[in-house]
């Protein structure tokens, strides 16, 4: 099935990079596109599991969804995978 979050604390193709490498990694989750105009990220998921250990992972990452809260910790952990995916691109 095909989903679509919206997701806060996008800011560029680093973020997008980090993302992206990490949601991929993740069992039954595929074809993860992040869209940094909009702050989406659509992907597949096989089952409702796969889909709540994907929103897990993003919160972890820094860039929780929408509907959840966006605390300073939030912020600081996108800022790192932000320079992580950064590095990653070059």
């Amino acid at each position: 099935m095909k989903f679509s979050l919206v997701v806060q604390n996008i800011k560029c193709g680093g973020c997008a990079k980090t993302i992206s490498t990490k949601l991929s990694e993740l069992e039954n989750i595929k074809e993860v596109l992040v869209n940094v105009n909009s702050g989406t990220i659509s992907f597949e998921s096989k089952n409702v599991e796969s889909t709540q250990r994907l929103r897990d992972s993003l919160k972890a990452l820094g860039y929780p969804t929408a509907d959840a809260k966006n605390g300073l910790g939030d912020k600081a952990k996108s800022f790192l995978s932000c320079d992580s995916g950064r590095i990653m691109q070059e």
